[in-house]
């Protein structure tokens, strides 16, 4: 199994894509890439599918730089990654940093930093000529949304697999909704993967990082609660969960 990693998450990816029908011919695809683990691995495992999954689709891979600190952030490990695999790639500086922590000093700036990159890389997208924008989430994501939808604001939801914005004309994707956080893990380590560190201020002290330590520990005394909670957004088609292909 060891070196089958990287195939695992390329199999999760593609019974995604057909049971969400995620993909058609013609789609050309903005791939939002972080430099984080999951949107790097979720990068090249799109590039391989495109190979033989028998959708004629494009993706170009995208990277906006939010210039925490007011500084560019050094993407060129990624660059020289991408230029290997002959995946096209941009890198965009932005602002979102120090409007964000030093003009705003936002005393809860992750929903508004979320908001910001989201209306940049859909302006991005669109500039591009995309139709699609593929953003790294993986069901780990979606459990730990439904909890804190739960649990901080009383209702009950999560993000879409495939959701379409008609003020902007595109369709979000999310090719990684059927894989876990350690499939995406053993597959990075698998390729030896460059990652690039969020210099965010608030990395590793956020909220989402506390429902991420419930999701891991829950998950230890009941290894079936990720499965569980597939299986129920899936019964109930839960914000679009519903599958709607069989594989």
């Amino acid at each position: 199994m060891g070196n089958n990693y990287f195939q695992r998450l390329c199999g999760l990816m593609r019974k995604a894509i057909v049971q969400y029908d995620m993909l058609q011919d013609g789609d050309k695809v903005c791939i939002g890439v972080s430099g984080g683990k999951d949107s790097v691995a979720m990068t090249l495992a799109l590039a391989q599918l495109k190979k033989y999954i028998g959708i004629d689709f494009d993706i170009v891979a995208v990277t906006l730089d939010p210039r925490f600190n007011n500084a560019d952030t050094d993407y060129s490990r990624l660059e020289k990654l991408f230029r290997e695999k002959e995946i096209n790639y941009v890198i965009k500086r932005t602002d979102i940093g120090p409007i964000i922590f030093d003009e705003r000093k936002e005393d809860n700036p992750c929903s508004l930093c979320a908001r910001m990159r989201r209306g940049a890389l859909h302006d991005v997208a669109k500039d591009l000529g995309c139709n699609k924008i593929a953003l790294g989430h993986h069901l780990d994501d979606a459990i730990e949304t439904f909890y804190m939808n739960l649990w901080n604001e009383g209702r009950i939801g999560t993000f879409s697999p495939v959701t379409y914005l008609s003020r902007k004309d595109v369709t979000m994707i999310r090719p990684m909704a059927l894989a876990v956080e350690s499939d995406v893990v053993a597959a990075v380590n698998q390729l030896k993967l460059p990652v690039v560190k969020s210099s965010c201020p608030m990395d590793g002290v956020s909220n989402r990082q506390n429902m991420k330590n419930f999701v891991t520990e829950k998950c230890k005394t009941d290894p079936s609660f990720r499965a569980k909670s597939l299986n129920a957004f899936q019964k109930k088609d839960l914000d679009g969960w519903g599958i709607k292909n069989k594989v």
